[in-house]
C-alpha cells in the first residue's frame, strides 16, 4: 500500500510517554535521526532528559496528561525555552500495534511533527502555586463542613435537638451550648439566659429542652475531638487565606472589580483568579473561555439533527 505523509509542521520535535518510574522519549526531525531513550523519573534522570533534548535542538515537546506524573517532567523542561505541550490523552488515540510504550512516545513524536497536537492550557507557575492554595483552603473549607454536620449527627444520637430550634447550630449561640454540653455534659436554664437573645424564634424554654438529651461520656469526648479539629482546620484556613492575600496584594484593583459583581465575594473573587489568571489573551473569546471552564454545553449533531446529551 502506499505510504499517507503529512507536512512537517514542527521542525524538530520529541514525544515523551510518561509514567510513574520512567518516561520514554522519541526525538525526530529536520537533520536529527529518529531515536528512543528512556530516562527515570529522579530528577537527575529528568535533567539528563533535558539535556538530551537540548543537545538535539528539540524545540517543541508533547506528552500526555497522565495523572500527575507529567507535571514534573514539565517542571524541568519549562524553564529551557522549549514549547512544552501537555496533550488531552483523549486526542491521542492508539492506533493497533502502538500499544508499547517506544511505539506511544514515536507515535506522540510524530503526531506532533505533523501539527495534529493541540496543546492544553498550562497556566504560569505563580498561578499554578495560586491554585494550590486555593484549592487546598476549598477542601479544608469542606472538611470543617463535614465535622459540622458529623457533631449534628452526635447530638442526633444523645438526643439534642438544637437543629430543630436554630436555624444555624455553628452560629454564636449554637456554638457556645455545644461547648457546654461538651464541658458540663449538660446545660441549664442559667446556662440559656446566658446566650439567649431577642432574634431567636425559639424560645428560652424550647432551647432548654432542646439541650435535655441524655449525654454520655463517649458522646463527650467525640464532641470534643471534633471541636478540636475545626478549629486547627480553621486555623489553617486562615493562614491559607494570608497568604493568598499576600500574592494577591498587586492585583487589589482587579478584585475589587471581580467582587463588584453581584454574588462574587473575597473568596470568590480569589478563586476565579486563581483558576482563570489574569491574561485573558489565552482564550480566543468569551466561548472558549466558557467552553474551558466546562459550563458550556457540548455539541451532539448527526444527519442534521441535534442530540442532547445527558
Amino acid at each position: 500500500m502506499e505510504e499517507i505523509r503529512f507536512s512537517q509542521v514542527v521542525s524538530n520535535g520529541c514525544g515523551i510517554d510518561v509514567h510513574k518510574e520512567s518516561v520514554v522519549a522519541t526525538i525526530e526531525g529536520v537533520g536529527i535521526l529518529k531515536t528512543t531513550n528512556q530516562f527515570g523519573t529522579f530528577t537527575s534522570s529528568l535533567t539528563e532528559l533535558r539535556d538530551w533534548l537540548l543537545e538535539n535542538g528539540i524545540t517543541h515537546v508533547a506528552m500526555e496528561s497522565t495523572g500527575v506524573y507529567w507535571k514534573p517532567v514539565y517542571n524541568v523542561l519549562e524553564p529551557t525555552g522549549m514549547k512544552v505541550w501537555i496533550v488531552n490523552a483523549r486526542h491521542i488515540k492508539n492506533v493497533p500495534g502502538h500499544k508499547t510504550d517506544k511505539k506511544d512516545s514515536a507515535w506522540i513524536c510524530k503526531l506532533l511533527l505533523a501539527g495534529l497536537l493541540k496543546p492544553s492550557y498550562i497556566p504560569p507557575k505563580e498561578q499554578r502555586e495560586l491554585r494550590d492554595l486555593t484549592r487546598f483552603r476549598q477542601k479544608l473549607i469542606e472538611h470543617i463542613a463535614s465535622n459540622k454536620n458529623r457533631t449534628i449527627r452526635i447530638l442526633e444520637d444523645c438526643n439534642v435537638k438544637l437543629s430543630s430550634v436554630l436555624n444555624d447550630t455553628s452560629g454564636v449561640v449554637g456554638t457556645k451550648l455545644i461547648n457546654k454540653i461538651i464541658d458540663k455534659q449538660a446545660v441549664a436554664i442559667d446556662d440559656i439566659d446566658e446566650v439567649y437573645h431577642r432574634n431567636l424564634k425559639a424560645t428560652k424554654g424550647e432551647l432548654f429542652e432542646a439541650c435535655s438529651g441524655i449525654i454520655t461520656e463517649h458522646h463527650s469526648y467525640m464532641l470534643k475531638i471534633i471541636r478540636e479539629e475545626i478549629l486547627s482546620t480553621e486555623q489553617r484556613v486562615n493562614e491559607l487565606s494570608s497568604r493568598i492575600r499576600d500574592i494577591l496584594a498587586p492585583y487589589d484593583n482587579v478584585l475589587e472589580l471581580l467582587r463588584g459583581v453581584p454574588g462574587i465575594g473575597t473568596k470568590s473573587a480569589e478563586d476565579l483568579v486563581a483558576e482563570i489568571g489574569l491574561d485573558m489573551s489565552v482564550f480566543p473569546n468569551e466561548n472558549h473561555l466558557a467552553s474551558w471552564a466546562g459550563v458550556a454545553p457540548g455539541n451532539n449533531e448527526s444527519a442534521g439533527k441535534k442530540k442532547v446529551v445527558e
